[in-house]
């Protein structure tokens, strides 16, 4: 429990806001929920978070039960908070460009709102350069105002974001000012002591830093994968060598799998390439992501000549294991590819019981993992669900023609990929 409460408001309650609510409010302050969307707030006041995240709903209902969290659609709500603490999704088209504009003037209408001498933290995944135009919006519309401007860059992953903010490596901190430490410290004092102070642009820059890293780790990989297959070599075995080096380590994105999914690290590649002068090895990363996004649609193709009239079987249709989000799956993608070349698709997933229209067109939601798999000439284990490991394979054997498991991560190696029923296809692996 923190030694001082303080009152916030967190504005924007989709994953980032609502996590972030609920765990400052676990710590003991007073916090209010806004977002300008009414089903959302609505929605929360009801219990039901807009997004899946395990133990969200029950430390939602801690919060409000305790009396330190409540939501509300009105922006007038920021006019008692200390802090504002702008958790805002950002918005990311088809070529993964940020929207910022959409964030940007969700803020602005705030800053009628914000009491003299208050925090705004930004945490919302923006551009660098972001803070301080807002900075300078702010002193337009409020001159002779004083209030700070802080970067704490959103550091969530879906599926664990409650036990990341609550127990953090550390906190990555950008401010103006030397005395707002001590304020941002006592704010974060319940959860670590770590905290990283910077200038607020580098804050923003080690965002784009840290995920362009991670992103480019995973192209690299795969990209290493793809050679293993022609080579003869096994890229797990590869990728034990590389984590087993001193100067790289074993926590390292170095795994043979799938390409990387979702806006998150994408955006930050685009943000990056649009600051650099001439095209470097940033540059290269989102190509080839998008090549290896097509592993397993060419090795199904080559594993059964053409998928047309094939009956494909999926498992797990979510961004990610522990959530409920479709957007930006890479098995949606998949499966929409290979409606697209004809084939009869099923696809099976514990946290999805309808389809939305546009995705029901070409697939088929089957009850449970075996069904998906009855009578399909391939199996693709498209999201890591720790119930697909429960599977016996005898029943998946039982289950198909003559099964075909397509399994880029290697997920179910200990329960399917000695089964001498099953031919199991991994990346990496000739």
């Amino acid at each position: 429990m923190s030694n001082q409460s303080t009152s916030v408001c967190v504005a924007g309650l989709w994953h980032l806001g609502c996590v972030t609510a609920a765990s400052l409010a676990s710590a003991g302050h007073h916090v209010v929920g806004y977002d300008d969307e009414v089903s959302v707030v609505s929605g929360l006041a009801a219990g039901r978070p807009p997004i899946a995240e395990p133990g969200l709903p029950e430390l939602i209902h801690s919060g409000v039960s305790a009396g330190r969290l409540s939501f509300s659609n009105d922006p007038a709500s920021a006019a008692s908070a200390s802090v504002v603490w702008i958790t805002w999704d950002t918005p990311v088209d088809d070529d993964d460009v940020s929207d910022v504009d959409a964030v940007i003037s969700r803020v602005v209408r705030l800053f009628p709102h914000v009491q003299p001498g208050a925090l705004v933290v930004v945490s919302s995944q923006l551009p660098v350069g972001t803070v301080a135009a807002l900075e300078r919006r702010f002193a337009e519309a409020r001159p002779g105002v004083d209030v700070s401007f802080v970067c704490i860059p959103e550091n969530l992953r879906l599926g664990k974001a409650i036990e990341v903010f609550t127990k953090p490596d550390r906190f990555v901190v950008g401010v103006r000012r030397p005395a707002d430490r001590a304020r941002i410290a006592a704010l974060l004092s319940s959860f670590t002591d770590r905290l990283e102070w910077m200038s607020v642009e580098s804050a923003e820059m080690t965002k784009h830093a840290i995920n362009a890293f991670l992103a480019t780790s995973i192209a690299f990989m795969n990209e290493i994968a793809s050679l293993c297959e022609q080579a003869g070599a096994d890229a797990a075995e590869v990728s034990r060598g590389l984590k087993t080096e001193s100067r790289i380590g074993p926590g390292a994105y170095l795994s043979p799998g799938g390409a990387f999914a979702g806006g998150t690290l994408a955006r930050d590649i685009v943000s990056l390439n649009h600051l650099a002068a001439t095209p470097g090895v940033i540059g290269a990363v989102r190509p080839s992501n998008e090549r290896h996004r097509l592993w397993a649609g060419r090795r199904l193709a080559a594993e059964l000549g053409s998928v047309r009239g094939r009956t494909i079987g999926i498992w797990g249709l979510t961004y990610k294991p522990g959530t409920n989000t479709l957007r930006r799956s890479s098995a949606v993608a998949l499966c929409e590819a290979l409606a697209a070349e004809g084939a009869r698709v099923r696809a099976y997933d514990p946290s999805v019981k309808a389809l939305p229209d546009t995705l029901a067109r070409h697939v088929t939601l089957a009850l449970d993992p075996l069904a998906a798999a009855l009578n399909a000439d391939a199996l693709v284990v498209a999201t890591a669900w720790p119930e697909f490991r429960d599977v016996p394979a005898a029943s998946l054997v039982a289950s198909g023609r003559a099964p075909i498991v397509l399994d880029a991560g290697r997920f179910l190696a200990a329960s399917l990929g000695s089964e001498p029923g099953i031919r199991y296809v991994t990346v990496g692996r000739p």
